[in-house]
């Protein structure tokens, strides 16, 4: 049986810091140097929000995959499944590249596995086959 495998990231990042710097000096240099409106310059400063929300409540998020559990948490949400309920996992690749993950029970139900919480596919794919899962992969799907 393969070790347990544990992927974790948190929200709080030194990218997301320097990338919120560097838009609050571009904001900042717009009014100071071009005399932007600093309304207009405040009304684009309030698209950050999300983002420096997240850097500074740094929430967590991961999967933790055991010889008899699949288990995931992200934020305030989280959950587990039985490697035994699970009839196979689908990576489906989106228009944006982006890879979302599901879990296909065995009674045809589907289990959405939180995209923040998702690990490197190729990585996690590996791991999950290690276990004797089947992985199916699609490609550009629109639904």
């Amino acid at each position: 049986m393969s070790a347990d495998f544990e992927y974790t990231r948190q929200g709080r990042t030194s990218r997301m810091a320097a990338l919120l710097t560097a838009i609050y000096a571009v904001l900042t240099g717009a009014v100071v140097l071009m005399d932007a409106a600093w309304w207009l310059m405040a009304g684009l400063a309030l698209l950050t929000l999300p983002a420096l929300w997240d850097w500074y409540a740094n929430p967590s998020a991961g999967v933790r995959l055991t010889g008899s559990h699949l288990y995931w948490h992200s934020g305030r949400r989280h959950g587990d499944l039985a490697l035994a309920q699970i009839d196979h996992m689908r990576f489906d690749t989106r228009w944006d590249f982006s890879i979302r993950v599901r879990a296909v029970l065995t009674d045809g139900k589907r289990v959405h596995l939180p995209f923040e919480a998702i690990p490197p596919h190729r990585e996690f794919e590996k791991h999950l086959q290690a276990r004797g899962m089947a992985v199916k992969r699609s490609h550009f799907a629109f639904f």
